[in-house]
């Protein structure tokens, strides 16, 4: 009797058989390696957004205050001193000494910056030369979109802003928009001692 050996030969794998398994293993990793660095990016994406309105929420509430504030000042000027579409002056007590501040926020450079004028002397002037600056938003991407954009007593919410030359006697309220990396941000402040619709 002759017993047949039914047990074949293991060879292993052949090369055409490496190439492809290491090539699937290859497009695997690939797929986790892209899709890791997309998390990643995106998750500095959205950690940005929360910096940036983060920040933004702490100048806006500053200058908010700052606007709603304005008064006369020492001399007996109007609380509004001078405005257009990207810059805005105006008097308020910012430091509570009981000295109105000449404060100029404007638009240079790609900045928002804020100029801050003490009055000195006797009697009480602002001279130009003293004016302190700083900037306040960086990397400010407006175009032609207005930074500052004012609206008078008559401003229902949809009302087109003031057209120039605006008449500073009678804002009533600002708009203030900033654009940064794609990002618009917006607020709106009355003017608490102007107010006229009591």
């Amino acid at each position: 009797m002759i017993k047949k050996n039914n047990h074949k030969k293991s060879r292993g794998f052949t090369i055409i058989e490496m190439i492809v398994v290491i090539f699937i293993i290859g497009l695997i990793s690939l797929a986790a390696a892209t899709f890791q660095n997309d998390i990643f990016s995106l998750n500095k994406i959205v950690s940005d957004s929360i910096s940036a309105q983060d920040e933004m929420r702490k100048v806006f509430k500053m200058i908010t205050a700052e606007i709603r504030s304005a008064s006369s000042s020492n001399s007996g000027a109007y609380p509004i001193s001078d405005l257009s579409q990207n810059s805005f002056i105006f008097y308020s007590d910012i430091d509570g000494d009981g000295l109105k501040e000449r404060i100029r926020y404007f638009l240079s450079a790609g900045a928002l910056k804020k100029g801050i004028l003490k009055p000195s002397g006797s009697p009480l002037t602002y001279n130009p030369a003293n004016e302190t600056l700083s900037d306040v938003v960086y990397d400010v991407a407006n175009g032609s979109t207005a930074v500052f954009n004012y609206y008078d007593k008559d401003y229902d919410g949809t009302t087109a802003p003031l057209a120039d030359p605006i008449n500073v006697i009678s804002v009533r309220l600002i708009k203030i928009t900033i654009v940064i990396d794609n990002m618009t941000f917006t607020t709106q402040v009355s003017m608490r001692n102007l107010k006229d619709n009591l």
